[in-house]
């Protein structure tokens, strides 16, 4: 199934150059028309107002304000882009900076390098799997995506021990 992307704005914050060619170029491959850049997080904040982007794009690590500074000052209920689907790319893919980027609200992680079939999953996983939002104390973002049928490794798990238990287990 191919996405008609020409209608979105998408807004790319990275402070590489040459990154944001390679995203900007494969984003007009998959038929995007309106994409904005920006070189750092401080940039960006100005660009979504000044663009009223639909899908945030913007790497992890910047210069001056980074990537996971940038989605908490968006992530919060006040804001009018509260709600913008973020993909963040990173080069570290460690399991502590998966947890970090699902507790800050991001809607997808893409590791570089990327591809662009990578890439266009991300893009349409937030288009064609919209989340809905939560807030709790300490959260507010997309609310976890769930696993279904995963089995319990545990003993006394709902669901019996016989491992055909079928609750839905929550992840980001």
């Amino acid at each position: 199934m191919s996405l008609d992307l020409a209608s979105l704005t998408f807004l790319l914050v990275e402070d590489s150059a040459y990154m944001r060619t390679i995203l900007r170029t494969m984003l007009q491959g998959f038929g995007a028309r309106r994409i904005v850049e920006a070189e750092d997080g401080a940039s960006g904040l100005e660009a979504m107002d000044r663009a009223n982007p639909d899908i945030l794009i913007l790497d992890w690590v910047m210069p001056i304000l980074d990537g996971a500074d940038m989605v908490r000052m968006i992530r919060t209920p006040n804001n009018p882009f509260a709600y913008i689907p973020i993909i963040m790319v990173t080069a570290h893919t460690e399991r502590s900076r998966i947890v970090e980027a699902r507790r800050l609200g991001v809607h997808e992680l893409l590791s570089k390098p990327i591809s662009a079939k990578s890439l266009y999953q991300r893009v349409s996983s937030v288009i064609l799997h919209p989340r809905d939002f939560i807030k709790t104390a300490t959260y507010f973002g997309p609310a976890p995506r769930e696993i279904r049928n995963r089995q319990k490794i545990w003993q006394g798990a709902p669901g019996g021990e016989d491992g055909n238990n079928k609750d839905v287990t929550a992840i980001g």
